[in-house]
Protein backbone atom coordinates (compact mmCIF):
# COMPACT_ATOMS: atom_id res chain seq x y z
CA UNK A 1 0.00 0.00 0.00
CA UNK A 2 0.99 3.67 -0.60
CA UNK A 3 -0.10 6.47 1.50
CA UNK A 4 0.01 9.93 1.26
CA UNK A 5 -0.68 12.20 4.30
CA UNK A 6 -1.70 15.63 3.57
CA UNK A 7 -0.84 17.43 6.50
CA UNK A 8 -2.72 21.00 6.58
CA UNK A 9 -1.80 23.13 10.07
CA UNK A 10 0.41 25.98 10.14
CA UNK A 11 2.06 25.25 13.65
CA UNK A 12 4.73 22.05 14.11
CA UNK A 13 4.27 22.44 17.85
CA UNK A 14 1.08 21.61 17.57
CA UNK A 15 -1.87 18.91 18.61
CA UNK A 16 -1.97 18.29 14.51
CA UNK A 17 1.30 17.60 14.17
CA UNK A 18 1.92 15.35 16.78
CA UNK A 19 -0.36 13.18 15.16
CA UNK A 20 1.02 13.52 11.90
CA UNK A 21 4.00 11.77 14.17
CA UNK A 22 1.98 8.96 15.25
CA UNK A 23 0.90 8.36 11.67
CA UNK A 24 4.06 7.90 9.84
CA UNK A 25 5.18 6.12 13.29
CA UNK A 26 2.67 3.64 13.14
CA UNK A 27 3.04 3.79 8.94
CA UNK A 28 6.95 2.32 9.43
CA UNK A 29 6.11 -0.13 11.79
CA UNK A 30 2.79 -1.29 8.77
CA UNK A 31 4.38 -4.18 6.47
CA UNK A 32 1.80 -3.60 4.82
CA UNK A 33 2.33 0.03 3.88
CA UNK A 34 5.60 0.06 1.41
CA UNK A 35 5.73 3.79 0.84
CA UNK A 36 5.02 6.73 2.09
CA UNK A 37 4.96 10.17 1.20
CA UNK A 38 4.31 13.56 3.14
CA UNK A 39 2.54 16.99 2.09
CA UNK A 40 2.78 19.75 4.15
CA UNK A 41 0.91 22.18 2.55
CA UNK A 42 1.87 25.36 4.38
CA UNK A 43 5.95 23.87 4.39
CA UNK A 44 4.91 23.86 0.83
CA UNK A 45 3.83 27.03 0.94
CA UNK A 46 0.50 26.08 -1.55
CA UNK A 47 -1.22 28.50 -3.11
CA UNK A 48 -4.77 28.17 -1.70
CA UNK A 49 -6.06 31.12 -3.95
CA UNK A 50 -8.14 29.98 -7.69
CA UNK A 51 -6.93 32.00 -10.54
CA UNK A 52 -8.77 32.29 -13.76
CA UNK A 53 -8.24 34.41 -16.82
CA UNK A 54 -7.24 34.45 -20.57
CA UNK A 55 -4.27 32.38 -19.71
CA UNK A 56 -5.53 29.78 -16.97
CA UNK A 57 -9.02 29.02 -17.34
CA UNK A 58 -11.27 26.60 -15.30
CA UNK A 59 -11.79 23.69 -17.86
CA UNK A 60 -7.73 23.42 -18.42
CA UNK A 61 -6.59 22.97 -13.91
CA UNK A 62 -6.31 18.89 -14.92
CA UNK A 63 -3.62 19.95 -16.85
CA UNK A 64 -2.21 23.11 -15.11
CA UNK A 65 1.53 22.70 -15.09
CA UNK A 66 1.86 24.51 -11.72
CA UNK A 67 -0.10 21.55 -10.06
CA UNK A 68 1.11 18.38 -11.80
CA UNK A 69 3.67 17.26 -8.92
CA UNK A 70 0.21 17.28 -6.29
CA UNK A 71 -1.50 15.37 -9.36
CA UNK A 72 1.15 12.92 -9.66
CA UNK A 73 1.00 12.62 -5.94
CA UNK A 74 -2.85 11.50 -6.05
CA UNK A 75 -2.70 9.13 -8.93
CA UNK A 76 0.15 7.46 -6.99
CA UNK A 77 -1.02 6.98 -3.74
CA UNK A 78 -3.36 4.00 -2.64
CA UNK A 79 -4.89 5.59 0.53
CA UNK A 80 -4.81 9.20 1.21
CA UNK A 81 -4.67 10.48 4.30
CA UNK A 82 -5.68 14.14 5.61
CA UNK A 83 -4.94 15.71 9.00
CA UNK A 84 -6.55 19.06 9.38
CA UNK A 85 -8.37 21.15 12.47
CA UNK A 86 -11.93 21.57 11.56
CA UNK A 87 -12.50 25.62 11.62
CA UNK A 88 -16.05 26.82 12.06
CA UNK A 89 -17.29 23.62 11.15
CA UNK A 90 -15.02 23.17 7.82
CA UNK A 91 -11.48 22.45 7.18
CA UNK A 92 -9.14 25.02 6.72
CA UNK A 93 -9.12 27.22 3.95
CA UNK A 94 -5.89 26.10 2.49
CA UNK A 95 -6.51 22.42 2.38
CA UNK A 96 -9.95 23.35 0.83
CA UNK A 97 -8.11 25.25 -1.95
CA UNK A 98 -5.91 22.31 -2.64
CA UNK A 99 -9.22 20.00 -3.17
CA UNK A 100 -10.35 22.73 -5.24
CA UNK A 101 -7.66 23.03 -7.54
CA UNK A 102 -6.60 18.77 -6.87
CA UNK A 103 -10.00 17.34 -7.36
CA UNK A 104 -10.65 19.04 -11.01
CA UNK A 105 -12.81 18.03 -13.82
CA UNK A 106 -11.17 15.70 -16.27
CA UNK A 107 -8.83 14.72 -13.64
CA UNK A 108 -10.99 13.45 -10.53
CA UNK A 109 -14.25 13.31 -12.32
CA UNK A 110 -15.61 13.37 -15.49
CA UNK A 111 -18.99 14.56 -16.59
CA UNK A 112 -21.48 12.15 -18.66
CA UNK A 113 -24.83 12.03 -19.84
CA UNK A 114 -27.12 11.57 -15.90
CA UNK A 115 -27.53 12.64 -12.54
CA UNK A 116 -23.76 12.04 -11.84
CA UNK A 117 -20.42 12.34 -13.18
CA UNK A 118 -18.01 9.59 -13.14
CA UNK A 119 -15.57 9.59 -10.63
CA UNK A 120 -12.02 8.77 -11.57
CA UNK A 121 -10.25 8.32 -8.84
CA UNK A 122 -11.99 4.71 -7.42
CA UNK A 123 -9.66 2.24 -5.98
CA UNK A 124 -8.56 4.63 -3.59
CA UNK A 125 -9.12 5.52 -0.08
CA UNK A 126 -9.01 7.90 2.62
CA UNK A 127 -8.63 9.02 5.92
CA UNK A 128 -9.69 12.27 7.43
CA UNK A 129 -7.79 12.95 11.01
CA UNK A 130 -9.40 15.96 12.62
CA UNK A 131 -9.11 17.90 15.54
CA UNK A 132 -11.41 20.56 17.53
CA UNK A 133 -11.85 22.83 20.02
CA UNK A 134 -15.32 22.17 20.55
CA UNK A 135 -17.04 18.66 21.86
CA UNK A 136 -16.49 16.02 19.49
CA UNK A 137 -20.20 15.36 19.04
CA UNK A 138 -20.70 18.88 17.99
CA UNK A 139 -20.45 18.72 14.01
CA UNK A 140 -22.78 15.88 14.73
CA UNK A 141 -25.49 17.69 16.69
CA UNK A 142 -25.16 20.98 16.00
CA UNK A 143 -24.13 21.23 12.53
CA UNK A 144 -26.05 18.12 11.01
CA UNK A 145 -23.09 16.19 10.40
CA UNK A 146 -21.94 19.10 8.03
CA UNK A 147 -18.37 18.39 7.98
CA UNK A 148 -18.37 14.71 7.51
CA UNK A 149 -21.21 15.03 4.44
CA UNK A 150 -19.09 18.12 3.13
CA UNK A 151 -16.00 15.82 3.02
CA UNK A 152 -17.39 12.29 1.98
CA UNK A 153 -20.40 12.82 0.22
CA UNK A 154 -20.03 16.03 -1.45
CA UNK A 155 -16.23 15.33 -2.46
CA UNK A 156 -15.05 12.00 -2.27
CA UNK A 157 -18.04 9.65 -3.03
CA UNK A 158 -18.65 12.20 -5.77
CA UNK A 159 -14.80 11.52 -7.50
CA UNK A 160 -15.18 7.26 -7.03
CA UNK A 161 -13.45 7.33 -3.55
CA UNK A 162 -16.23 5.26 -1.76
CA UNK A 163 -13.88 4.24 1.55
CA UNK A 164 -13.68 6.78 3.91
CA UNK A 165 -12.95 6.32 7.74
CA UNK A 166 -12.92 9.56 9.83
CA UNK A 167 -11.46 10.27 13.29
CA UNK A 168 -12.46 13.71 14.78
CA UNK A 169 -11.68 14.18 17.73
CA UNK A 170 -12.96 17.15 20.28
CA UNK A 171 -12.22 19.08 23.41
CA UNK A 172 -8.21 18.89 22.18
CA UNK A 173 -7.72 22.24 23.81
CA UNK A 174 -9.07 20.57 27.45
CA UNK A 175 -6.65 19.06 29.91
CA UNK A 176 -9.59 16.39 29.76
CA UNK A 177 -9.33 15.92 25.98
CA UNK A 178 -7.29 12.63 26.34
CA UNK A 179 -4.59 13.79 23.78
CA UNK A 180 -2.20 10.69 24.24
CA UNK A 181 -4.96 8.17 24.57
CA UNK A 182 -6.70 9.41 20.99
CA UNK A 183 -2.14 10.02 19.76
CA UNK A 184 -2.60 6.21 20.93
CA UNK A 185 -5.29 5.07 18.74
CA UNK A 186 -4.17 7.13 15.70
CA UNK A 187 -0.59 5.25 15.90
CA UNK A 188 -2.09 1.99 16.52
CA UNK A 189 -4.76 1.80 13.71
CA UNK A 190 -1.83 3.29 11.21
CA UNK A 191 0.19 0.37 12.61
CA UNK A 192 -2.22 -2.37 11.73
CA UNK A 193 -4.22 -1.36 8.91
CA UNK A 194 -4.08 -3.65 5.28
CA UNK A 195 -6.01 -1.52 2.81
Amino acid sequence: MKLLVIYTYPNHKSLNYAFLQKVIQGSNENPNIKELQILDLYEENFNPLLVFNEQKRRRDMHIDPSTEKYRRQIMWADKIVFIYPIWWGRPPAMLLGYIDQMFASNFAYRDKKGLFPEGLLKGKSVVCVSTMKGPTHYPLLWLHNAHKILMKRALFNFVGIKKVKFFEFGNMESPKGNQRKKLDRIYQYFRRIRN
